[in-house]
């Protein structure tokens, strides 16, 4: 199984071009894949950087027939003559897509600091080995304590999901209908802070109870390798180095099956470099 995970600007590559066959046609190079999580996704955002007028979920989702698209609108606001405006992440799948859930981050008040909603995908695959749940998001970029929250909240549904894997509800029919919530989980997308990070210790430390960790992908696979930079590596003059923020994180019990992982710094059509991971 094959799953990319990458923050794609709305389509805007280093050349301030918004294009999103370049988008798909580089995750293709980059991969065969089965999974392709993405970040800053836009739906009639005309006035961004390069401009994003049309529906980008939809286009996406048509650009890759046999996948399933799932939403995951965090942010969604009037729009022109009656038309939504909506912004978030995008994961489509090529394996079976046995349950969805959306979950709101937490938000809290940060005076004076920009900041918007943000939300995490939560969709149970069929996967070769059996049900994995895979969950991508994009946090917060300004404010540290929003991070913090929503690391925290992140936490919270691996606790919770892995109750339910370990005790499943009673089957019932009709909304009450029980499906699989995956124990194994991957956890992918922008986190917006830095290997050895307060967010990132906060994002490992074990559960007190029989909770599977989360563990960095990277740091397990190459323990002897700094995270490469994954934003900003083809930007040229920044206010920073370029650095690594973009992170694939996998419960404990999945471990096992992590064979390879590795960032493509090539590609240009973003201000984030993709990841590939891939696992047995």
């Amino acid at each position: 199984m094959k799953l990319i995970t990458w923050n794609i600007q709305w389509g805007r590559g280093t050349d301030g071009r918004v294009d999103l066959e370049r988008i798909v046609a580089d995750a293709r190079a980059l991969a065969d894949f089965d999974v392709l999580c993405l970040q800053e996704v836009a739906d009639g955002w005309p006035r961004l950087p390069g401009g994003a007028a049309g529906n980008q979920f939809r286009a996406l989702a048509l650009a890759l027939p046999g996948f399933t698209a799932v939403e995951g609108v965090a942010v969604d606001v009037p729009g022109p003559a009656g038309s939504r405006r909506r912004f978030g992440n995008l994961l489509l799948s090529r394996l079976p897509v046995l349950q969805v859930l959306r979950h709101q981050l937490p938000r809290p008040a940060a005076p004076g600091v920009p900041s918007m909603p943000r939300l995490v995908i939560e969709a149970t695959l069929r996967a070769p080995f059996g049900p994995l749940r895979v969950m991508t998001t994009h946090l917060a970029y300004y404010a540290q304590s929003q991070r913090l929250a929503q690391v925290q909240r992140l936490r919270e549904l691996q606790q919770e999901a892995a109750a339910h894997a370990r005790q499943p509800p009673a089957a019932q029919e009709g909304p009450f209908l029980v499906l699989p919530r995956g124990g194994a989980a991957l956890l992918a997308g922008d986190m917006n802070f830095k290997p050895g990070s307060e967010e990132y210790r906060r994002m490992l430390a074990p559960f007190p109870d029989a909770t599977p960790a989360w563990l960095d992908a990277w740091a397990l696979l190459h323990p002897q390798e700094p995270h490469p930079p994954t934003f900003a590596p083809h930007e040229g003059p920044a206010p920073e180095p370029p650095y690594c923020c973009d992170f694939v994180f996998a419960s404990a019990d999945l471990a096992p099956r992590l064979r390879a992982l590795r960032v493509d710094a090539r590609t240009s059509a973003s201000d984030h470099q993709p990841l590939l991971l891939e696992l047995d």
